[in-house]
């Protein structure tokens, strides 16, 4: 049976769902979630019904000890594709003080990597419970299996939201609302300056956690437009320096990247 399901993975990656193997199509965008791949628990929904963000990045939804315990679903993944998701966590592990370790039968705190429907989504921060990482099976270095999309999802679930929600961002980026989809439109708020931290980090086109620039379009055109010239945003390769200096100082790691 475990041979079955495998195959089926394998045969729905390759053939019914080549939407994920495609580099022009943002898989981060598949899933209907708070700004395409966020979910939120009731009390972070509420927040941002009122209006009120500042319990998206609440201490308390830091992972306590900077350690992450997490579970892989062996049966929905091929052994590439595991060892390019703890790839995605060795690299977060050697610019921080993060640790991932593989749950144990009797941990209740944990981060479930799986597939249960398309699209790469997680949970917003450290939710004391057994919290979902889904992403959909891929050739390695496509969709949900890019390196970077894995640790985008990856600093979800330790509590990073998206760069472009930003509060300063309207000096950095036009965002382009005549072609964005009308019922996606929610997904480009901003936070107010009271309500996120950068941490004393400059807007950072580079960042893994930043929507590339068609993201939503209705019509295949730009929504978020760069205002300094020749720079690439959206990128999905590697943390940039950043995403190394934000990760850092909010879980407060003493390494030479911490800044």
């Amino acid at each position: 049976m475990k041979h079955i399901k495998t195959t089926l993975v394998l045969l729905y990656t390759l053939f019914i769902n080549p939407i994920l193997s495609q580099d022009d199509i943002n898989a981060e965008e598949i899933g209907n979630h708070f700004e395409g791949d966020m979910i939120l628990n009731p009390e972070q929904l509420m927040a941002v019904n009122e209006e009120s963000r500042n319990v998206l990045i609440a201490s308390k939804y830091k992972w306590p000890h900077n350690t992450v315990r997490y579970r892989i679903d062996i049966e929905k993944f091929d052994p590439s594709q595991i060892e390019y998701i703890r790839k995605a966590m060795d690299t977060i592990e050697s610019v921080s003080c993060i640790k991932f370790v593989e749950a144990g039968q009797m941990t209740k705190k944990y981060v479930n990597i799986v597939f249960e429907k398309p699209g790469c989504y997680a949970i917003l921060g450290y939710q004391a419970k057994p919290q979902m990482l889904n992403l959909t099976p891929a050739r390695v270095g496509f969709g949900c299996f890019r390196i970077g999309t894995i640790m985008h999802e990856l600093l979800h679930a330790l509590g990073f939201v998206h760069q472009q929600s930003a509060a300063d961002r309207d000096k950095y980026v036009k965002i382009l609302w005549k072609n964005i989809e009308p019922d996606r439109k929610y997904n480009f708020k901003k936070y107010k300056y009271s309500e996120v931290s950068d941490f004393n980090v400059k807007y950072d086109y580079g960042s893994v956690m930043h929507y590339p620039e068609k993201s939503f379009s209705k019509n295949g055109k730009p929504t978020i437009l760069p205002k300094e010239p020749n720079v690439t945003i959206g990128q999905r390769v590697k943390l940039s320096e950043g995403d190394i200096l934000k990760l850092n100082r909010l879980y407060k790691c003493k390494k030479k990247n911490s800044g």
